[in-house]
């Protein structure tokens, strides 16, 4: 498995906005097995994104599907800028389905 953490900037006052465009780009996605979107009370611009995917080539193959390219072009200008971002690997989890 391959998991992502990372923290995106929303430019003042459109986190609603680009966290719904996350979440719309979310859906369907081939070996996704887990896309949160969150957002940081301790910082109103904040979002963090936590995903789990079967391995880092699902994660990659999702960059090219037509939803998810729609999702970054229309998320692009509410974007202020990139945090911290962490790769892990998984193990499992209350509400994570590994199939092995």
């Amino acid at each position: 498995m391959y998991g992502l953490i990372g923290k995106i900037k929303a430019i003042p006052g459109e986190r609603d906005t680009l966290s719904a465009i996350l979440l719309e780009g979310a859906a369907d996605m081939p070996g996704c097995l887990s896309y949160i979107v969150a957002h940081d009370p301790a910082d109103a611009d904040a979002i963090w994104v936590t995903e789990v995917w079967e391995g880092r080539e699902s994660h990659r193959d999702s960059l090219s599907l037509p939803v998810v390219q729609q999702a970054i072009a229309r998320g692009r200008p509410f974007i202020a800028g990139f945090g911290e971002r962490f790769e892990t690997v998984p193990v499992g989890g209350h509400g994570l389905s590994i199939n092995r």
